[in-house]
């Protein structure tokens, strides 16, 4: 246990410090390649890839629909019924997010406006191997929907199983109403969308969390200008803020529910109670026991920060400097803090909001800002499929009003060419 109070400004660095990223060169050349085999090669590159890499070998990338309705058909009415709960909460909370276009005049004579368009091609990597991820088809398609993307791309690793995808990802595709879904995954099928083969046309933006090859190889294309993409996804991460008032196996619940996500996750507890802190710890050794992903969990907490601190008020500060993935708040009376933290990918309020429920089915988007990235990026929504830009109409008069502004700042900036655009339209003068 760390005593906050104690820490001199070098400790508090340390403690907050995440592992540093460092690049894996194998990962990097490697991805290079596989990149560079695409771009050239194209289908033939893909087949060769994933043959090697997965073990698979796909005759057509493509799925039909009749195989993904036949598919999602196997699909349990239990798992139907949640996911459709969970799309109808994440599409009605992201049709609020719908951005709105305005206009107004600067001045007489001069009218400006602000419009959003959506991003026409964008390409989505729903992970799928060795797990199945449906949640995730559900959190990039549906903003992807709202936004109004003509063309939605869906790339997806084949299930390791028999079957060309899982049941549960392809009955989420039929909710969404995505129909161009490919079996692919990996940082073949990035280049894919980014490059574009014979079966695959390349897309405008990349959007999905994979592992560190399909992150290298969206920070590659991304990099090389080739393509944009949404954000670089880090380790999970996940802070909690807790006074005496919480339950220690309500937090020691949600602490597993994140190092269950990875060994590199990264998990915090933040409190002013020692008790709790603890508690908390006899009840993760006990959870522990029960959890399928134990191996998992447990290396996850080796690297687990526990911190006391001499008030909330402290803790969030903390929480401000370290700018977690997801926030949970589990104190008396949580929303009088929520004006403190600004710094935090998804924040969670009360003994009765797990994260669990961000991950799936509150609404939220569970695509989120990492290692820190929090202070400037914010969680995936509608508009980062689409774009803003600005419109300006002006009229002669306007014109003719605003000119000795822009004659005198084109001065100043010794651009000569810009008075000229100006002057040349009032070749009466402005008097």
């Amino acid at each position: 246990m760390i005593i906050w109070s104690q820490c001199n400004d070098k400790d508090k660095a340390a403690i907050l410090s995440r592992p540093q990223q460092t690049s894996n060169p194998e990962i990097t050349r490697r991805t290079a390649q596989i990149l560079a085999d695409v771009e050239q090669k194209g289908d033939q590159a893909l087949r060769t890839w994933t043959q090697e890499l997965d073990g698979q070998t796909v005759a057509e990338f493509r799925l039909t629909l009749e195989l993904r309705d036949a598919l999602a058909a196997q699909l349990d009415d239990a798992s139907k019924a949640a996911l459709q709960k969970a799309f109808d909460a994440i599409y009605r909370f992201h049709s609020a997010q719908r951005p709105d276009r305005w206009s107004l005049s600067t001045q007489p004579g001069v009218v400006c406006e602000w419009r959003f368009a959506p991003i026409e091609q964008v390409g989505l990597y729903v992970p799928g191997g060795s797990a199945s991820l449906p949640s995730t088809v559900l959190m990039l398609a549906i903003p992807a929907i709202i936004a109004g993307c003509k063309r939605i791309a869906m790339v997806t690793p084949t299930n390791q199983s028999a079957q060309p995808i899982s049941p549960a990802i392809a009955y989420a595709t039929q909710l969404c109403g995505v129909e161009e879904i490919y079996r692919i995954g990996g940082a073949q099928a990035i280049a894919a969308l980014a490059f574009g083969t014979e079966s695959i046309r390349r897309v405008d933006k990349i959007f999905g969390p994979g592992n560190a090859y399909v992150t290298e190889a969206k920070r590659q294309v991304a990099a090389r200008g080739i393509c944009a993409i949404d954000m670089l996804a880090g380790p999970s991460e996940l802070m909690i803020i807790a006074d005496d008032q919480a339950e220690a196996q309500v937090i020691a619940a949600d602490l597993l529910s994140q190092a269950e996500h990875g060994p590199d996750s990264q998990v915090m507890l933040v409190s002013t109670s020692a008790e709790l802190i603890k508690a908390t710890r006899t009840a993760i050794a006990n959870q522990l026991t029960t959890l399928p992903r134990r191996s998992i969990a447990e290396r996850a907490l080796t690297h687990m920060r526990v911190i006391l601190v001499d008030s909330i008020e402290q803790a969030c500060d903390i929480c401000q400097r370290y700018a977690p993935e997801h926030l949970i708040i589990n104190t008396n009376s949580p929303r009088q803090w929520l004006d403190r933290i600004t710094n935090a990918g998804s924040v969670f309020l009360g003994p009765w909001s797990p994260e669990t429920a961000g991950d799936y089915a509150s609404g939220t988007n569970h695509c989120l800002p990492t290692y820190g990235t929090g202070r400037t990026q914010s969680a995936l929504s509608v508009e980062d499929f689409g774009r803003r830009f600005a419109v300006q109409e002006l009229t002669q008069a306007g014109l003719k009003q605003l000119a000795p502004v822009l004659l005198q700042i084109a001065k100043i900036e010794q651009l000569a060419a810009h008075a000229n655009a100006v002057q040349i339209r009032l070749p009466e003068g402005l008097s």
